[in-house]
């Protein structure tokens, strides 16, 4: 299953983190997403009554959608998530116990880190993938570049400065995948009665996606 999982996020190569002041805002920045393309989203803690977002999402999109849990501190907010149906769990710091707790259950653990050594932990503690966050205090894609030197077999997702400007660099720089926040995941656009525009642009960073990996392969 976590095997599944990878291969589909390095797929897709783009990860929302979804944050929203309401249930109904969350649902409907998904919608917006998965219209443009999109079939991963995590869903973080912040958003109220996440848990039921996520059976909702399960509900509506079945197995069309890649459902991750994010914000992820304490093992009972894992356990909680992963039973509402999240595939992942990603937290925004080093957290062994929660990563216990995400493998314990056959999950995909994506762990937050930023300096050589936190990366180097989480990966000892068993964390799949580790998320380089924040990645634009250290310099963005020039920082994820001089880190695959030493870790060329971890698996690294940016998060933070990522946008359809910097989207090329960080996927040159040896991103398996994208996490992305507002430029993507824009509140005001719902709240302006926009979603197509949520819609073009995650169209616009797969499109981006598309053409690295067939340069590649």
């Amino acid at each position: 299953m976590k095997q599944d999982t990878h291969e589909w996020i390095c797929r897709t190569g783009l990860v929302p983190v979804l944050r929203a002041q309401s249930s109904e805002e969350a649902l409907s920045l998904v919608r917006a997403m998965h219209a443009g393309g999109l079939d991963i989203i995590e869903v973080t803690t912040t958003v109220p009554h996440a848990a039921d977002v996520l059976h909702q999402l399960k509900r509506e999109f079945g197995d069309s959608l890649l459902l991750g849990a994010g914000t992820v501190t304490t093992v009972e907010d894992c356990q909680e998530l992963i039973a509402a149906g999240a595939e992942f769990v990603v937290s925004p710091t080093v957290q062994p116990d929660v990563i216990a707790a995400t493998k314990q259950h056959g999950r995909l653990m994506i762990a937050g880190a930023l300096t050589p050594t936190e990366i180097m932990t989480s990966w000892r503690a068993g964390a799949d993938i580790i998320k380089v966050f924040p990645c634009s205090a250290m310099g963005g894609a020039s920082y994820l570049k001089s880190i695959r030197g030493p870790f060329p077999n971890i698996s690294l997702i940016p998060t933070g400065g990522v946008s359809l400007s910097t989207a090329r660099e960080f996927l040159a720089a040896g991103a398996i995948a994208l996490g992305v926040g507002t430029d993507l995941v824009n509140l005001q656009a719902i709240r302006s009665g926009k979603p197509e525009v949520i819609t073009e642009t995650a169209r616009a960073y797969l499109a981006i996606i598309a053409e690295w990996q067939q340069r590649i392969a």
